[in-house]
């Protein structure tokens, strides 16, 4: 086990270096300067700016400053923000962030799990089609055009839920429905699958003519097998869960990391979007590591190491 921990942990620092590389040269090889709106008024600003951030230096010495930086967890000023630094912006926003996204991803596991359990156990029913015909709704409609039919319907004109902002638990009902939605409906697809699958294998036959109940089989029996392809994509939903924060948060006015990094686009704010990709991609590489420790936690067949002998 320490072994495979230290070899997971070199691979996420190399795909994590190789993410920060890509993302500094792609974001530098955009024609224009942060400084455009700078230049129609005053020529020598705009040069004494790209001096200080380091802008007027070859592309290799600005990839060597930022890389000494972020040794040191430093991710810089920001440039439109002059007052502002990234680790700031970091401060404020992703306490907000990483609640939008674990109520989420609570939300969407549980209704997934329980539409998925309803279904196998009412296969070919009734309840089994309306549980799929509602994740079939889930997965095909965008989070984005959800969010924009939830504040019309709910926020507008029935007055329901708050549309905007992040200050009590009714403002955290729309957006967390317009991000959860997706997930809890893959969730719910890979949940009947793999359970219909797993109330026809054998043990499930001799835990029934044992005289267990119904409940117990499936909870303590099949649904422990089953969830093992739910837990394949958490790393994968956690991941789209976590960037379309970035869009929701907009829509809802949530003070989160996402209007940080939208605004950052739009301004080519080059140290927060560097700051929060490099932040996240951390976040999505150590949540990727956990969902294997915990595939193999749940399944004992499936090894992390070599075994010893071989």
């Amino acid at each position: 086990m320490t072994s495979y921990i230290l070899k997971r942990l070199g691979a996420m620092l190399v795909t994590l270096w190789l993410i920060v590389t890509l993302t500094f040269f792609l974001m530098h090889s955009v024609p224009g300067s942060p400084f455009n709106e700078e230049r129609t008024t005053n020529e020598a600003i705009q040069k004494n700016l790209e001096a200080y951030f380091h802008l007027d230096e070859p592309l290799y010495v600005q990839y060597g400053i930022y890389m000494k930086s972020l040794v040191t967890f430093d991710f810089g000023p920001s440039i439109k923000r002059s007052s502002d630094s990234v680790n700031a912006m970091l401060e404020r926003g992703f306490p907000i962030s990483f609640e939008l996204g674990f109520i989420t991803l609570v939300t969407a596991i549980v209704s997934g799990l329980f539409l998925g359990i309803i279904a196998a156990l009412r296969h070919n029913g009734f309840v089994d089609y309306l549980a799929m015909t509602i994740a079939v709704l889930g997965i095909s409609i965008p989070n984005f055009v959800l969010a924009t039919l939830l504040i019309q319907q709910l926020a507008v004109t029935y007055e329901i839920f708050p549309a905007a902002t992040w200050q009590s638990p009714m403002h955290m009902v729309l957006p967390t429905l317009a991000l959860a939605t997706g997930p809890m409906a893959i969730i719910a697809r890979l949940t009947r699958a793999s359970m219909l699958e797993v109330l026809t294998q054998d043990y499930i036959r001799t835990a029934k003519a044992k005289g267990l109940s119904p409940v117990k089989i499936v909870f303590k029996h099949a649904l422990r097998n089953a969830m093992l392809p739910v837990v394949t994509v958490l790393g994968t939903l956690a991941a789209s869960i976590l960037t379309g924060t970035f869009v929701i948060e907009k829509i809802f006015a949530i003070p989160g990391m996402g209007r940080y990094f939208v605004e950052s686009i739009s301004n080519r704010d080059y140290p927060v979007i560097m700051g929060t990709t490099v932040f996240y991609s951390a976040i999505l590489i150590i949540m990727l590591f956990l969902v294997d420790i915990a595939y193999g936690l749940l399944d004992p067949r499936i090894k992390l190491h070599k075994k010893e002998g071989r």
